[in-house]
């Protein structure tokens, strides 16, 4: 169903196949089924993952799954009841995004730039289309050669669930995309295609890719990342007056409360201002 009907990534149906799995396994030894497992059961095993000292996300991850299974049992007819509907979710803390400095970026966009040969027009291509879109790595990769043409006003990005959205395509990084096809002397269906030409360019050699890049801008290769150039996208849109509305649409996520959490970094950012110059606070330190 989630491969299917949802269309969910191979890391999501890995992640839930191993998380159900255990549930299975401690069902087992209490003597039940993991579809029929009562709710005493889907709380034991909850605290059986407190108790082995897994972080509040790894076991929030795994009650999600624990959940949409059981729902997903519901609405088959497999069972009549729901029995994780009473369990608490783990408390997450809420980090703020991390992101670049609008000069770093110019300098991380201007390592590409200057970076010779085949890797350098990729790099710039690939960085140009992130930061201007605020694609994720997965879409950026997944985007095929027809995508770009000289007349090219916008692009069509498939995303999470195989849901399509359309973002505006900068001058700059349509030039970038267009003097990458001009280099590739493959018939690849991908815009960035991997050794393979027939699959496209993996998650990791483009990893290996930014992080050279990073080092050669100067930069820390551990703070950059290519979902550290999306929350550049949306935190420096935000800080130019863009709204939140707009934002969800770019970036395709499904509530608007998920990009709420880039007015902390603003807020963030103000309160440090108010710090460094309020008269106030010069006094307080003196």
């Amino acid at each position: 169903m989630l491969a299917v009907e949802r269309g969910a990534a191979r890391n999501t149906i890995s992640a839930y196949t191993i998380d159900l799995t255990a549930f299975s396994d401690f069902a087992h030894q209490r003597g039940q089924a993991a579809v029929t497992a009562d709710a005493a059961t889907c709380q034991a095993w909850m605290a059986s993952l407190h108790a082995q000292g897994l972080s509040a996300r790894t076991a929030a991850r795994r009650l999600s799954a624990l959940r949409q299974f059981h729902q997903f049992l519901l609405r088959e007819g497999v069972r009549q009841d729901d029995p994780t509907s009473r369990l608490d979710t783990p408390r997450l803390p809420q980090p703020l995004p991390k992101f670049l400095l609008e000069a770093e970026v110019d300098a991380l966009l201007q390592a590409a730039a200057d970076k010779p040969g085949r890797p350098g027009v990729l790099a710039r291509a690939a960085l140009e289309l992130l930061y201007a879109t605020g694609m994720r790595v997965s879409e950026l990769l997944a985007v095929p050669r027809v995508a770009l043409g000289a007349k090219a006003e916008v692009m069509i990005i498939k995303g999470k669930g195989a849901k399509e959205r359309m973002v505006p395509l900068s001058a700059t990084a349509k030039q970038a995309a267009l003097a990458l096809l001009a280099a590739d002397g493959t018939d690849s269906r991908y815009l960035f295609p991997g050794r393979n030409p027939k699959q496209p360019m993996t998650r990791q050699a483009f990893f290996l890719l930014l992080k050279q890049v990073a080092l050669e801008a100067g930069l820390d290769p551990a703070r950059v990342s290519p979902h550290v150039l999306r929350h550049s996208f949306a935190s420096h849109m935000l800080a130019r007056g863009a709204d939140l509305r707009s934002l969800q649409m770019l970036l395709g996520h499904a509530d608007i409360a998920t990009v709420q959490i880039y007015t902390h970094v603003q807020t963030e950012r103000l309160r440090q201002v108010v710090e460094a110059h309020h008269p106030l606070s010069e006094r307080r330190k003196s």
